[in-house]
C-alpha cells in the first residue's frame, strides 16, 4: 500500500470548523510537523478537503 507523508504549511486560524477537525483526524497538530499515512481512500479524501494547507509527499 502507498505511504504519504502529510505536513501542514498554512494556519488552520480562521477557517471553518470542520477544517480544523479534518486535521486533527489526520493527526496534524503543529505547523511544520509531518505525519505519515497509509493511502487509503478515506484517508485520500480528507487531504482533498483540506489540500490547500497541506503539503503531500509520497513515500
Amino acid at each position: 500500500m502507498k505511504k504519504v507523508r502529510v505536513t501542514q504549511v498554512r494556519s488552520a486560524i480562521n477557517r471553518p470548523q470542520r477544517q480544523k477537525l479534518t486535521l486533527k483526524a489526520l493527526g496534524i497538530k503543529k505547523l511544520n510537523r509531518p505525519k505519515e499515512h497509509d493511502l487509503t481512500p478515506q484517508v485520500e479524501g480528507m487531504i482533498n478537503k483540506v489540500k490547500h494547507l497541506l503539503k503531500v509527499e509520497e513515500i
